[in-house]
């Protein structure tokens, strides 16, 4: 049974056409270094959902799950199986609900449209039907979202359904409004961001740190902007950039340490 979003309403979208446009417009498959004949698994039913799902090869917390909320371009993108497994190397049962239904193959694409397409009333129910998993022996959820899924991260984190959250790159946050609803009813984030980013550029991002830093939360609050970052490098870094492969491992590190120390 699929429950409502209590604050996350397409009211406090933003529905921007820079971050996504941008993304349409680059290569959508960037290369990985060693992923040699890696075979992606295939999708598993949990709650009613199509989900990827990696799963430790090793003892882990069972009553703990890391939900992982992709970027428009959804299952389709290797890259986004690859960080789930990934994740999953590193103790962590992961999750990522197909919660859009269909991967964004359109490189010519009308972005308001795809974005009303998507927005919570139509999508969210996919996810929350992942989280209704806490009933069946899960009793801890953290979530990691990019881009599109960042937004879904902080309002999984609003509507207080998981225990720490990681935001890589949001898009369709409103600033301030976004982040003043998540100080008024969540723990602190982690944040890994760019300095060339369209969506939520530095300006905006020294905002969010007013609304969350100097020490407001207990488990603290952290913000990465990584240099010569853009928009989504998080998931599709060109990793022969330099800059571009340092923010795409260090990110990942970061995500995993604030794991390893609020999960």
């Amino acid at each position: 049974m699929r429950i409502a979003p209590k604050n996350s309403g397409p009211a406090n979208w933003v529905q921007s056409q820079t971050g996504i446009r941008k993304q349409a417009d680059r290569n959508l498959t960037s290369v990985f270094k060693g992923v040699g004949l890696w075979n992606p698994r295939q999708p598993q039913n949990l709650g009613g959902e199509s989900c990827y799902v990696g799963t430790p090869t090793g003892k882990y917390d069972h009553k703990k799950a890391l939900i992982l909320l992709t970027d428009i371009f959804g299952l389709t993108l290797m890259n986004n199986l690859l960080l789930v497994d990934d994740f999953a190397k590193q103790g962590y049962r992961t999750i990522a609900p197909d919660y859009l239904n269909e991967a964004l193959q359109n490189r010519n694409f009308d972005a308001p449209n795809w974005i009303k397409k998507y927005e919570p009333e139509v999508t969210r129910g996919f996810i929350n039907d992942v989280v209704a998993l806490k009933g069946q022996g899960v009793t801890s959820f953290a979530v990691t979202g990019y881009c599109f899924g960042g937004r879904y991260a902080i309002d999984l984190a609003i509507d207080q359904l998981v225990d720490v959250v990681i935001a890589s790159h949001p898009s369709q946050v409103k600033i301030p409004e976004t982040f003043e609803d998540f100080a008024r009813s969540a723990e602190a984030p982690h944040l890994e961001m760019g300095d060339q980013d369209g969506e939520v550029d530095v300006k905006k991002q020294g905002e969010i740190d007013v609304i969350l830093g100097d020490g407001k939360y207990a488990p603290g609050y952290k913000r990465k902007c990584w240099p010569g970052c853009g928009h989504g490098f998080a998931v599709r870094a060109d990793i022969l950039d330099p800059q571009q492969f340092e923010g795409k491992e260090g990110s990942f590190k970061n995500s995993v340490a604030w794991l390893e120390k609020y999960f």
